[in-house]
């Protein structure tokens, strides 16, 4: 008889599994630290008018993620697009932690539980573990904390450009479209004020590999009213492209911090 009535609460500290990336991936010569960027189109800008070079030839089904690298004032820098999705993210963020990156942030796009313009930016301070990947790194529980070492890193450098933002709780779901107005209203009850779907389990990843990993989103389409409201949010290059070279600047400043 199982232990518990559901498999996703049955957790196994076990430190290797089966499948074990440090087991199967030999570490290569990259940089320590790594952007993980949901913006195609600002990654494609940046490969092409900073002469990126890839130093991971990487391809899963659904194509190739390779990762790339470039130098920002002097120091080495790592990104790549991390797939869309709790599952794919953590696999590709395993193996690039595999690979030899030590520290990330994470820039991405986000829906707004309460009123904010597109645009506007948020550190994630915690996540609610509404999704599956999280509950196989971590014992069950309700929500996830970040680290305050990524948060401090952003914190600086957003504070350095003298850009406003907020400070808090995403709700990371599996299904986007299974986003109901009782659910809504439940995750605004207890403090989220976005949505999206990868960083409970990112975060949870990065906790149980021990790297700092700290995550900035900016607000996106809006669920806070009686209509969803897409509000045009994938079209703010301007945005994109400037959270993308903010996340450099937040994550070479982990490393000066050490």
């Amino acid at each position: 008889m199982p232990k518990y009535p559901y498999p996703i609460l049955e957790f196994d500290p076990a430190p290797e599994a089966k499948i074990e990336p440090s087991k199967m991936i030999k570490p290569r010569d990259v940089p320590e630290v790594c952007i993980l960027c949901f913006f195609r189109e600002v990654l494609d800008s940046v490969i092409a008018e900073n002469k990126a070079r890839v130093v991971v030839e990487n391809r899963w089904e659904d194509g190739p993620h390779p990762l790339y690298e470039i130098s920002f004032q002097g120091q080495r820098v790592a990104f790549m697009h991390p797939g869309i999705g709790g599952a794919l993210s953590a696999g590709l963020l395993e193996e690039t932690i595999a690979y030899g990156c030590r520290k990330f942030i994470v820039c991405g796009g986000c829906g707004v539980l309460e009123k904010m313009e597109v645009g506007s930016l948020v550190v994630v301070s915690a996540a609610v573990r509404d999704e599956g990947t999280s509950y196989h790194y971590l014992p069950p529980s309700r929500e996830i904390s970040a680290d305050p070492r990524p948060i401090a890193a952003l914190q600086a450098a957003l504070q350095e450009r003298g850009v406003p933002y907020k400070l808090g709780k995403t709700w990371t779901t599996d299904a986007p479209y299974r986003e109901t107005e009782t659910k809504i209203t439940a995750r605004k009850a207890e403090g989220c004020i976005t949505v999206e779907m990868e960083a409970a389990s990112l975060m949870a990843v990065a906790a149980f590999r021990d790297v700092p990993l700290g995550i900035v989103l900016y607000a996106g389409d809006d669920l806070s009213g009686s209509e969803w409201d897409h509000r045009g949010w994938q079209s703010r290059q301007d945005v994109r492209r400037s959270l993308f070279w903010l996340a450099v600047e937040a994550g070479l400043k982990m490393g000066e911090s050490e």
